[in-house]
């Protein structure tokens, strides 16, 4: 008996070990001010070569606009399963967005960026509308964008 619990124990720990951590990021986002209507937002994390990592919340609800989400829609190949429960209201002009998000500790300090596409009927597409490193150091720190977007920030 005391062999099973032993053995049960250490395959606990192990299995502990390796179970990566995940870290509570805040994302917010606000919008300047435009006429027009709601924005559309791919929020998405990406390696430090831009290549695609995961959705993170997207910010309009009919499918059909994904499409001008262009870096992000390249990226994820608009599947359903990769925003699936992530999607939300489209953000309207001055107001923000914030949510809270697990990402991996692994990706925290490791050149992954947080990234914003955004898009307004009638209006221009922004590819990589704003941007910001997820580091430790950068968080609590607003970026501007060079689009729709004011200012993104995370904390964690």
């Amino acid at each position: 008996m005391p062999k099973m619990i032993l053995t049960t124990g250490l395959l606990l720990i192990f299995s502990l070990a390796n179970t990566a951590a995940a870290a509570e990021v805040t994302v917010k986002a606000t919008l300047n001010n435009y006429q027009g209507n709601g924005a559309y937002l791919a929020i998405y994390l990406t390696d430090a070569n831009g290549k695609f990592n995961q959705t993170l919340r997207i910010a309009g609800e009919k499918q059909k606009y994904y499409k001008h989400l262009r870096e992000w829609a390249k990226g994820s190949g608009m599947q359903a399963i990769e925003y699936d429960g992530l999607t939300g209201a489209s953000v309207s002009s001055g107001d923000s967005i914030t949510f809270k998000t697990n990402i991996d500790d692994t990706l925290i300090d490791a050149g992954y960026l947080i990234r914003i596409d955004s898009a307004v009927e009638d209006q221009r597409d922004n590819r990589i509308d704003a941007e910001v490193a997820l580091t430790r150091q950068g968080a609590n720190v607003p970026v501007k964008g060079r689009g729709y977007i004011k200012t993104l920030s995370y904390s964690l």
